[in-house]
């Protein structure tokens, strides 16, 4: 049985090889990844067992590449839905329950309606029934306050709790650098 070339992404690592993101994970295609190769701007860490071959050469397809120039991670994260839901871990910040991001909204602890404004410190990640509980309510009104307080996360604090949520794929050349700088356990 034979693999689609298509299912071999690429790991794509910083120059001081960590993951240019956690969540999503920063995957190239494999046509991507043996472009920077050829174009010199990226070094192979590890390679699949799978090659791709021109009329003139043969090349294994790179499992995971590192940039040969640092990148550097913005110093503040956007603001978008996803990076709210990933800030509070894809739970409830009403009821603390655990859920799929597409069974979740964000709600305005103050809402809208009572002047409150999207950002940051006014938003957190709510199922589709507490949204509904609390409705365009104060939080005294409404008897339902967030578990955390809604703040701005760092760039870091996203990487960290990108890392509780791996993807489904996980080739076994990637896993030394997406965990290379967690603690490890005592034995």
């Amino acid at each position: 049985m034979s693999v689609a070339v298509e299912n071999f992404p690429t790991l794509v690592l910083n120059a001081d090889f960590r993951p240019l993101s956690y969540f999503p994970l920063s995957l190239w295609s494999w046509q991507e990844a043996v472009k920077a190769v050829f174009l010199q701007r990226v070094n192979v860490v590890s390679e699949y067992d799978r090659a791709v071959r021109s009329p003139s050469r043969a090349m294994q397809l790179p499992s995971v590449i590192s940039l040969k120039q640092y990148v550097p991670l913005s110093r503040r994260p956007a603001f978008t839905r996803f990076n709210v839901f990933l800030r509070d871990r894809f739970s409830c910040q009403y009821c603390g329950g655990a859920y799929q991001a597409e069974h979740l909204t964000f709600d305005h602890v103050v809402p809208r309606s009572r002047g409150g404004r999207t950002l940051w410190n006014n938003v957190v990640t709510a199922c589709e029934p507490c949204n509904l509980r609390k409705g365009h309510r104060l939080p005294h009104r409404s008897g339902l306050y967030p578990l955390r307080v809604p703040r701005q996360p760092t760039n870091h604090e996203l990487q960290h709790n990108g890392r509780a949520f791996p993807p489904n794929y996980l080739h076994e050349s990637w896993r030394d650098f997406l965990y290379w700088d967690t603690e490890l356990e005592p034995s």
